[in-house]
C-alpha cells in the first residue's frame, strides 16, 4: 500500500515536472511585443520584460558588521559642558533673569 502511494506521488511530481517550458516565450499569434518606450534606443525583447530592474529587487544584507572595530574618534562626540548633570530648576515663587534661564553667565 505505501509503495503504491510512493509511486503514484513520484509519476506525478515526474509528469508535472515535464510539463515546463519547452521553448522560448514569445507574444500569441497574431499579436505583437508592447511598442518601444519613448526614451529606449529599441524595442525591450520578451527576455527584458520579464527581467525586474535592480531597485524592484535591490540585494539584501543581513549582517551590518564585518567585524568588530572600535569606533573611530568623533570630535563632535563631546560629553555635556557641566558632566551631564540635569539642570536645575528654581523653586515655586522664585523668580530667574534672563542669564539664569539661558546658562549664560557673565565675567565678574
Amino acid at each position: 500500500m505505501r509503495f503504491a502511494r510512493f509511486a503514484l506521488i513520484a509519476g506525478g511530481c515526474l509528469i508535472a515536472g515535464a510539463c515546463g517550458q519547452m521553448a522560448p516565450l514569445q507574444p500569441a499569434p497574431g499579436q505583437r511585443l508592447p511598442v518601444k518606450p519613448m526614451l529606449a534606443s529599441a524595442t525591450p525583447t520578451a527576455e527584458q520584460l520579464l527581467t525586474p530592474p535592480t531597485n524592484a529587487r535591490p540585494t539584501r544584507v543581513d549582517e551590518l558588521i564585518k567585524r568588530s572595530e572600535p569606533r573611530k574618534v568623533d570630535r563632535f562626540d563631546l560629553p555635556p559642558p557641566d558632566g551631564g548633570a540635569a539642570p536645575v530648576l528654581p523653586e515655586a515663587g522664585q523668580s530667574t533673569t534672563n542669564a539664569e534661564q539661558t546658562g549664560v553667565s557673565t565675567p565678574p
